[in-house]
């Protein structure tokens, strides 16, 4: 039993989280990135529908910020409190978080879809991407409050200590969403639109399997009526811990923004469409170092709460190695084996000649991500709400932005685009890394209260 994460082997606590957490953030990864390589083989689209969905990528990635502004702003404060053996505090998280997620899904699913043409051309659209970009968006919009609570809410399974039935929820989604795809893309011959309602379809039996755990026998902390009216007080501590993670997707979003807008201008259309491939090779490169990470988060804000500092402090050391070793092997793989990562998307020949030289200067550094990711959630395990959010903006607000819009204007074209992000991963990952080490990390068993 992984329930209570103060007894046992803190790393066997930690891979018992974060393995069946890779498996299901690779499956969850499947709903978009099957959905892309369908579509970047459409024989008849060539590679402007591939263009069209990397437009709607800021869009997508707002709607996750606002699940992680609630999910995982939830989720850390509901494993501090089962640690502080709180339950009915901890029953009450769960609770304000499923109307926080419900009430504001249905609130952008509403925004998202009225404004949706002006916002694609202000995203860097052009009269020929745009069509493939509405086609998809208007369907796969009608997903917002499924995919949500869904992904908001399995965090809580993880926290209890059911790693696998976590799991199972993004895989029945995700296996559901591959075997649709061919249907609804090519058998039906809907093609971007038949991409969307299969990931829309998925999407709604993930929730139903989420919901019907959370609020059935197995589940130690269920949804109950009584904690769902949200509470104001509760709702900005969750939006406090939870707005570190919604700064890191928001400020993706805003790179995004900048990034297709920029290319488009300085590249056209083809760069956009080989940013879309490179956001989804580093979406599925991410995942097994976001799995160790946010498999980690429970075990240390569970210990944290039970005021075992030397577990703590054990699993943020370990947490760093496998991140670490990950990461470089990683580094390698992009620099051994480019065409075959984006060939996997495209059969574009001049798309996968300019694809390759950009995988390698954005990829180059690989290896920092791995910083970033361990202060980052160290941060937010323990409840350093600011300092998260700090190390969020500072990344991709403060470094990337500037450094996409300046760098091709300074003699390094369309590859400044490209080399904003090494940069941001070098200066930015090592920053919040030593950061946490030396105000959190040394300083543990010394500060008796979070800050949140």
């Amino acid at each position: 039993m992984t329930n209570d994460f103060s007894k046992g082997s803190v790393k066997r606590n930690i891979v018992s989280q974060a393995v069946p957490l890779v498996f299901a953030q690779i499956t969850q990864l499947l709903y978009n990135v099957v959905d892309r390589i369908y579509i970047g083989h459409l024989p008849e689209a060539d590679s402007m529908a591939l263009t069209g969905i990397g437009l709607v990528f800021p869009i997508t990635t707002l709607i996750a910020a606002f699940t992680n502004l609630f999910g995982m702003g939830g989720t850390p404060l509901f494993s501090i409190a089962r640690g502080a053996k709180d339950d009915e505090k901890a029953r009450k998280i769960l609770g304000n978080t499923f109307s926080l997620l419900l009430s504001s899904s249905v609130v952008l699913l509403v925004l998202c879809y009225v404004f949706r043409e002006p916002v694609l051309f202000l995203f860097g659209a052009s009269e020929n991407s745009y069509v493939y970009a509405d086609d998809y968006l208007k369907i796969y919009l009608v997903g917002t409050p499924f995919l949500m609570l869904s992904t908001g809410l399995n965090g809580f399974i993880n926290a209890q200590g059911f790693p696998k039935i976590g799991m199972l929820t993004t895989a029945i989604g995700a296996v559901l969403n591959l075997a649709l795809d061919p249907l609804f893309i090519f058998a039906l011959d809907m093609g971007v639109s038949g991409a969307a309602a299969a990931t829309v379809i998925s999407q709604i039996v993930s929730a139903v399997w989420v919901l019907k755990f959370l609020t059935g026998k197995k589940a130690l902390m269920k949804i109950q009526r009584k904690y769902l009216k949200i509470d104001l007080r509760l709702t900005g501590k969750i939006m406090s811990l939870g707005l570190a993670a919604f700064i890191v997707q928001a400020t993706n979003c805003a790179v995004q923004v900048v990034c297709n807008s920029t290319l488009k201008i300085v590249g056209g259309d083809l760069y956009v469409g080989i940013m879309t491939i490179i956001n989804s090779v580093r979406d599925i490169l991410h995942l097994p170092v976001q799995g160790i990470t946010h498999g980690a988060q429970p075990v240390l804000g569970y210990n944290y709460g039970a005021r075992e500092y030397p577990r703590v402090k054990e699993g943020i050391r370990f947490m760093a190695f496998l991140g670490i070793v990950y990461t470089a092997i990683a580094w390698v793989f992009v620099l051994l084996a480019p065409k075959l990562l984006i060939s996997a998307f495209t059969d574009d020949l001049q798309m996968i000649e300019k694809g390759v030289s950009a995988l390698h200067i954005y990829f180059f550094g690989f290896v920092f991500m791995a910083f970033q990711f361990t202060g980052q959630s160290t941060f937010q395990a323990l409840g350093y709400s600011k300092r998260a959010i700090f190390f969020s903006l500072l990344r991709k607000a403060i470094i990337v932005i500037p450094l996409t819009i300046i760098l091709p204007q300074v003699g390094f074209g369309v590859d400044g685009i490209f080399l904003a992000e090494p940069i941001s991963n070098a200066v930015g990952g090592l920053a919040c890394f030593f950061t946490m080490y030396f105000t959190v990390y040394r300083k543990l068993g010394k500060n008796k209260t979070a800050e949140f």
